[in-house]
């Protein structure tokens, strides 16, 4: 007959404890946005790569089935979703995409210049969206966080080909982290980062590609839907009334891991009785001076403050969201009074036993 450990007993009860108040909240991220095609090159499709995410994972899609409007709201109607492995990695592809018949394409975006800060480039956007328009605006919606998120605009490899090869495109996505209070039932840390583009391939390191970005935030009472994410919304209209960051130089650093990484201000902790967290992020151009060597960007006034001659033409707008579905992630506190004690008798316990064997 196997002896009861008390030992063991104590110290599997204490980790079930932990394992118990160390568990979070489950929660969705969200993101819609408004992408310019500044490839030089004429699309006929999009790719949003979610790397170490499963088809469960994802919830819904812009332009997809069942989001309360047709999937006519862009050109590319709704997308396709499928799994990846590579073997060192794996994930899903969201994929907008024409149909090609006959030699030609069902449709594409045009590469050019647009000047439109908001989520205008789609049928519902109010500016007359159409052939000629040079942007797409895309979303999904997702039970998890990425390990990555990669967007590109996807080119037709050769003329008539028929077959598409992804081409990066000039829009960084955000990231979100939410860790536990340190207080007990209060209320997450929430912290969202973007990574500016990475640096081109090079025979000598160099600096990525410079980007400035407009950051506003704001906080929910009740959650948010993916179809809300654009525009003219109330809920994004009143982020943009509070300015986190007015203005920041993104640009990635070979030989800095930290470079070209915006996190939100403050301390990240989520108001009382909140349940989503929302985010708008506005690129532009960098068109300033540069390193001839290494390709630094080197604006007058510094990486806070564009002169006019060093903001350029407008790459995107990210409306990224987080639902918290009000409730609080709880946080890992130290083991309390009878636990400690359970433990303290246990090891006294044991002393004794060893004593008693001599």
């Amino acid at each position: 007959m196997k002896r009861f450990n008390p030992i063991l007993a104590t110290l599997s009860a204490a980790t079930l404890f932990v394992a118990s108040a160390a568990q979070a909240t489950v929660f969705g991220t969200l993101g819609n946005f408004d992408v310019v095609n500044d490839t030089g090159h004429d699309a006929h499709g999009f790719e949003i790569d979610l790397e170490g995410l499963q088809l469960a994972d994802i919830t819904d899609t812009f332009g997809g089935a069942g989001r309360g409007f047709p999937s006519s709201v862009e050109r590319y109607g709704a997308p396709t979703l499928s799994a990846y492995n590579t073997g060192s990695s794996f994930g899903v592809r969201v994929t907008y995409a024409a149909s090609f018949a006959g030699g030609t394409w069902s449709t594409g975006t045009p590469s050019g210049v647009f000047t439109t800060p908001g989520e205008s480039c789609w049928t519902g956007g109010g500016i007359g969206y159409g052939a000629a328009t040079p942007c797409d605006h895309f979303g999904v919606g997702l039970r998890a966080n990425a390990t990555r998120t990669t967007y590109s605009w996807l080119i037709e490899s050769s003329p008539g080909s028929g077959t598409l090869a992804p081409v990066a495109a000039a829009l960084p996505a955000p990231n979100w982290t939410v860790t536990p209070s340190p207080v007990v039932n209060a209320p997450p840390i929430v912290v969202a980062h973007i990574q500016a583009p990475p640096p081109p391939e090079a025979p000598e390191p160099q600096f990525g590609t410079p980007v400035w970005v407009k950051v506003y935030a704001t906080e929910l009472e009740g959650p948010i839907g993916l179809e809300e994410l654009v525009g003219e919304n109330a809920k994004v209209k009143a982020a943009r009334e509070h300015t986190e960051i007015e203005w920041q130089l993104l640009q990635t650093d070979p030989g800095n891991p930290n470079a070209g990484v915006l996190e939100n201000g403050g301390g990240g902790a989520v108001g009382a009785g909140k349940e989503a967290v929302l985010r708008r992020y506005e690129f532009f151009a960098y068109t300033g001076a540069f390193d001839p060597q290494n390709h630094e960007a080197k604006p007058l006034f510094g990486d806070s403050r564009p002169d006019a001659s060093e903001l350029g033409n407008f790459l995107g707008a990210q409306n990224a969201a987080l639902n918290l579905h009000g409730n609080p992630v709880a946080a890992v506190p130290e083991l309390p009074a009878a636990p400690m004690l359970a433990l303290g008798l246990a090891a006294l316990w044991l002393a004794r036993r060893r004593g008693a064997s001599r």
